[in-house]
């Protein structure tokens, strides 16, 4: 389980709240992790939230890499 100390460096950096967090991560639980719509669906939401615009290849490229399970065991040290 993630410490209060990770979202606050999460929410330090990108604006983005524990309780907001904790709900998107709610939705990649219910939904499939390999589900390239809910994934899809979920970096949309983050970008607007944090007001860092995705480009759709750039999208496609962070999808690949959790479908693909290329992504990092310690999501902490990523922020």
């Amino acid at each position: 389980m993630l410490d209060d100390s990770f979202f606050k460096k999460v929410e330090k950096k990108t604006k983005v709240d524990k309780n907001t967090i904790v709900s998107l991560a709610e939705k990649l639980q219910k939904g499939n992790m390999k589900d390239e719509a809910t994934l899809s669906e979920v970096i949309d939401t983050l970008s607007k939230m944090t007001g860092r615009k995705v480009n759709k290849e750039f999208k496609e490229k962070i999808i690949k890499k959790v479908v693909n399970e290329d992504v990092p065991n310690n999501v902490d040290k990523m922020f």
